[in-house]
């Protein structure tokens, strides 16, 4: 057994903890049911006083008001493992208090972040919100859409009173809390072990360097393998936070540079062109700039392709590929499961190979339209209290991070083998670095997001794109 949760929270607390733009986290993808692990936290909680609203006795149970139905919108939708892992929460709170929950999530990308600002714009915010806790919340939490977790600690005391306040990322927009997290995040750089033996290359370890990696590449793709899936025209956001990151250390990669040819601006205009000579190697896939996220991601698991960048959440991902049955774990075909592997993405300069991206992105806000609705209030408080108590975050971070004051042991036997492998490279972790991306609004990185293809194939220079985004991110400053 491991206190892995320990081992993790101790990194994140010496690092900046903002988020990446990718989705949540994975949970056990054995077919734990998160009802089995949660216990009855009614009993352990005390009444709270919920002075205005007196109808409410407790934020985790029962309410002696009529039962009400709550709109929730979180991202554990689509491939996320953790998505059934809230479907079974969600239905044991429901159970227990009586109220409903009226579902809207939607898998996490640029889209879903688009649809939740303007669905505050609109009026349509729901009730309880799990969303990104960084940049992209600006717009609805400067116009007093959402509630501070101080305010609601006035009326209800004891909420999120089991987390470390000090693991709790603030809002950039005016410096308060709002978001109680779940669970962590990190990116890594997956690997398909039947491609590399295929092409004799050895499985990386923590000291992968860029040069070594560029090497092992070329080799790949001599065998007739493609080296990285990654579709750049549609998801290019891993790669270029990881190629930034490579020019820089966790101590200054979180900052925003204020012209192209800065010390900042320079390091992001190399990463980019590190992307585009990689591009022009022929590492990425042939269609890589009209492909889609789920085709590479496919070539991956198909045995087509070495490596994959992305988050702890494609866990989950992986592990369905290899079932025969998506939904049904029982089905799960472990030799399959166990040509897969994660490691370190390879570094560069002064940045250690065992430097990752990671944090406690994400968290669940109570909107103000919830919070003034007298019949909804305790039941908005009730539904976040259950969902980030001790007995349910366990099972949704697992092998990553939380916010928890008592983190809980882990037990690898009931875990799956790539599960197992994440946890020993999480063990040699030397840092967790928030992703500088989330600093930026969405438009500041359409320029180099959505011109990633501009710029690989020379249609844009990387230092105009930059500078691009960088002239937008002034105007949202002023």
């Amino acid at each position: 057994m491991k206190k892995l949760a320990a081992v993790l929270l101790t990194a994140a607390m010496t690092t900046t903890m903002v988020g990446c733009s990718g989705s949540t986290d994975t949970a056990p993808t054995d077919g734990t049911d998160v009802s089995e692990n949660s216990g009855d936290t009614q009993e352990t909680k005390d009444t709270a006083d919920t002075g205005d609203n007196e109808g409410a006795e407790d934020v985790t149970g029962d309410t002696t008001s009529e039962p009400v139905e709550i709109t929730v919108t979180t991202t554990f939708a689509g491939e996320d493992s953790n998505a059934q892992n809230y479907k079974d929460a969600v239905a044991k709170w429901e159970s227990e208090t009586g109220n409903t929950v009226s579902d809207t999530s939607a898998t996490s990308d640029e889209t879903f972040k688009t649809r939740i600002i303007t669905d505050f714009e609109t009026g349509s915010e729901p009730d309880v919100l799990f969303f990104f806790n960084g940049a992209d919340a600006n717009d609805f939490v400067n116009a007093g859409k959402v509630v501070s977790i101080d305010d609601i600690r006035a009326e209800f005391p004891d909420y999120a009173s089991n987390m470390n306040d000090d693991l709790i990322a603030a809002s950039p927009a005016d410096g308060k809390k709002y978001a109680v997290p779940v669970n962590g995040y990190w990116e890594a750089m997956f690997v398909n072990k039947e491609v590399l033996d295929a092409a004799g290359v050895e499985m990386p370890g923590a000291d992968y360097t860029w040069d070594q990696f560029l090497e092992d590449c070329q080799k790949i793709k001599d065998a007739g393998y493609t080296p990285i899936a990654a579709a750049l025209g549609n998801i290019p956001h891993y790669w270029w936070e990881f190629a930034i990151f490579n020019q820089q250390t966790p101590e200054d990669h979180l900052n925003i540079p204020t012209a192209a040819d800065d010390e900042t601006g320079a390091q992001w205009v190399e990463g980019l062109e590190d992307i585009k000579d990689i591009y022009e190697k022929g590492f990425f896939p042939d269609n890589t700039l009209s492909a889609t996220d789920d085709e590479t991601f496919a070539m991956f698991t198909d045995g087509k392709a070495a490596f994959l960048l992305d988050g702890s959440w494609k866990v989950g991902g992986i592990v369905g590929s290899c079932q025969s049955d998506p939904d049904d774990p029982s089905t799960l075909d472990t030799d399959k499961l166990d040509n897969f592997d994660v490691t370190y993405f390879p570094g560069k300069g002064n940045r250690k190979t065992t430097d990752l991206i990671g944090g406690l992105s994400m968290g669940y806000y109570i909107t103000t339209k919830a919070w003034e609705d007298p019949d909804k209030r305790a039941a908005a408080v009730s539904f976040v209290s259950y969902m980030t108590s001790d007995e349910v975050v366990p099972a949704f971070a697992q092998h990553t991070a939380s916010a928890l004051k008592n983190a809980p042991e882990v037990d690898q036997s009931q875990f799956n083998s790539l599960q197992i492998k994440a946890m020993d490279m999480m063990s040699g972790v030397t840092s967790l670095t928030g992703a500088v991306q989330d600093l930026f609004n969405g438009d500041c990185r359409v320029s180099t997001f959505d011109g990633m293809p501009d710029i690989v194939v020379g249609n844009v220079s990387a230092a105009d794109a930059v500078q691009e985004g960088i002239d937008v991110y002034k105007d949202t400053l002023e």
